[in-house]
């Protein structure tokens, strides 16, 4: 027998779950509801505080999110248009490091530029480095672990990639120089703070460097006595003299240390957009990081999906974006990016990116992991048995096998 208390306990019970099934509707699933949709008393949406209107209005998902989003995420943004540059004669750079950037725990990334002639020092990294090319065109000089050079010329929308402890150089080419997105596969390193040719020879006694390289010790009385870093040198000449200068006595890496993304073929494509992948089985050298450009066409997303293998840290070439990500909790957070902007989901984080803009949007995903991975929510449901997804979504089976049961990556506008 139900005591009166348990009775009115259950009727309580009875009126709550009325009152949400109520309140808990299609686009607005939350119970306390959330978003501007919700917003009834007068003066809830206005912002009456100190603000700046010019930050504001890049971010109306964060200023008025949909009412889907749900949680407290940790920021999914950051961006280099903000990160401080260091300036010297020659070129620049600005990075945003976990430092910076406190989700971003596997990727660390560098946005440099160098004049026609301007030199990166022949330095090395206690991580790998990956960087593609954003303009013009540079020349990469680079030696492996066994001792076998190379150096290559590279152009907007190619790679390379340099092994952990490779030492290399990067020197803009001519008419106007190059800039360039660096990724080191730890969050923590930090581009201005490496292990540089000219530190390490101010820094060892003269009669060691005369033993070590067999000649007097007056041979280096004018070294630095300062790190160059980036500096202006002159214009290099023809890249046949550079690799010929180089192979004296030394043999061919079996693998190059640069890759045309750009050039290589789509592993997706159609008229919403395409998708290239460079990994480590199309570029054999890069055995650490994993990447894909994204073209999203006006109007069109960049379907939900999730990658299992590594997280994906995302820089924003062109356009203006519009990233939803999802976790357990539930946690669902929306936030816009245009271009110079950086992304990061973690791995396993469901996510879709929309292109919000009038033009193509241009992203990429560069992931510490040897091979590009990801898991297609429609390909997953489409391979699910109908009937079984049927009966968790309330969708009927004939509208599940209209679903894309090939992976599209790239989905378009609805008409």
């Amino acid at each position: 027998m139900l005591s009166r208390r348990d009775m009115l306990a259950a009727s309580a019970l009875g009126a709550a779950m009325t009152a949400s099934a109520r309140a808990a509707t299609f686009g607005n699933p939350d119970e306390p509801p959330q978003g501007a949709i919700n917003a009834k008393a007068p003066g809830t949406l206005a912002d009456p505080g100190p603000q700046n209107p010019a930050i504001a209005k890049e971010f109306p998902s964060a200023q008025f999110p949909p009412a889907t989003d749900v949680g407290g995420m940790p920021m999914t943004w950051a961006s280099f248009n903000n990160a401080p540059k260091r300036i010297q004669n020659g070129g620049w750079a600005r990075q945003v490091t976990v430092e910076d950037f406190a989700i971003s725990k596997e990727i660390s990334g560098v946005n440099m530029r160098l004049t026609a002639g301007g030199i990166r020092e022949l330095h090395w990294h206690q991580a790998a480095e990956w960087a593609i090319m954003t303009y013009g065109n540079c020349r990469v000089t680079v030696l492996d672990a066994q001792g076998r050079p190379y150096v290559a010329d590279v152009k907007t929308g190619d790679l390379w990639y340099f092994p952990a402890g490779t030492p290399h150089s990067l020197q803009g080419l001519g008419p106007d120089g190059c800039e360039f997105v660096i990724c080191f596969d730890d969050g923590h390193a930090n581009e201005f703070n490496t292990l540089l040719l000219t530190d390490w020879f101010a820094h060892t006694p003269p009669e060691v460097l005369a033993k070590n390289f067999g000649v007097p010790a007056d041979t280096f009385a004018k070294i630095p006595l300062h790190n160059l870093w980036i500096f202006q040198g002159t214009v290099p000449g023809d890249l046949a003299a550079d690799r010929a200068a180089i192979s004296r006595n030394a043999l061919a890496p079996p693998h190059p240390f640069v890759f045309s993304l750009e050039g290589s073929r789509p592993v997706r494509q159609s008229d919403a957009g395409t998708i290239h992948v460079a990994d480590s089985t199309n570029f054999n050298v890069a055995q650490t990081v994993a990447a894909a450009l994204v073209t999203v066409k006006p109007g069109g997303v960049r379907e939900m999906h999730w990658h299992p293998n590594a997280d994906e840290w995302q820089y924003y070439i062109k356009g203006k974006a519009r990233m939803t990500v999802f976790n357990t909790g539930p946690n669902a957070l929306t936030m816009d990016f245009a271009a110079g902007d950086i992304g990061y989901v973690k791995r396993n984080y469901g996510h879709y990116v929309e292109n919000v803009g009038d033009t193509d949007l241009q992203f990429l995903g560069v992931f510490r992991a040897p091979r590009y991975e990801e898991i297609s929510l429609s390909n997953w449901l489409t391979h699910t048995p109908p009937k079984l997804v049927a009966q968790h979504l309330n969708v009927d089976e004939a509208s599940i096998a209209k679903w894309p049961d090939n992976s599209p990556g790239v989905m378009p506008k609805i008409a």
